[in-house]
């Protein structure tokens, strides 16, 4: 292989990097844990919702049970399409956001810890868009629903196997008045 190649193929590498980096950080940015938080500007009100994620690792309680109106889902590995047994979860969820239409939620991508986590980031955005994109099919506006990816930032579970990575794979939903 001549070094012009190799210098091709490592030039297309650091691209890629940067455009997942910048996928990552674009999600943060746009829709970061402030933007549900000016959905609020009183700072009260958040009753019978769901934590973020966030909010449960800084109280300790991520990954002791869920708490909220509305249902994760979850992923394959490297995979961010909605499966059919998922489908009917987030009917449900749906059902839930109709009858409480002056309610917001945002949508967290989830990761394991396998692969960079740039890519995690990337990955953990397609799931939370993924999520959104069905609910917004299923008559939830657009307008109320928000993502955010996380990677895999928040693990439920620690452990190095394949049930806990799966636990880990997952979309979390929080509800926001």
């Amino acid at each position: 292989m001549s070094s012009s190649s190799n210098l091709a193929g490592a030039i297309a590498l650091i691209s890629l990097g940067v455009v997942l980096a910048l996928a990552g950080c674009s999600s943060k940015k746009t829709q970061g844990v402030g933007d549900l938080s000016s959905a609020n500007p009183a700072g009260m009100g958040e009753t019978g919702s769901g934590k973020s994620s966030l909010e449960q690792m800084q109280q300790g309680s991520l990954g002791q049970g869920q708490s909220g109106p509305l249902t994760d889902i979850h992923f394959g590995y490297n995979e961010y399409t909605i499966e059919p047994q998922d489908g009917s979860i987030l009917k449900g969820n749906a059902s839930w956001l109709q009858k409480n239409s002056s309610s917001r939620v945002q949508v967290e991508g989830h990761c394991d810890d396998r692969g960079s986590e740039e890519y995690n980031i990337a990955l953990g955005a397609k799931r939370a868009q993924a999520a959104k994109d069905y609910l917004v099919t299923l008559g939830i506006p657009g307008s109320r629903i928000s993502t955010i990816s996380y990677g895999k930032e928040l693990p439920l579970c620690t452990e190095h196997d394949e049930s806990c990575w799966a636990q880990n794979r997952r979309d979390h939903f929080v509800v926001n008045q």
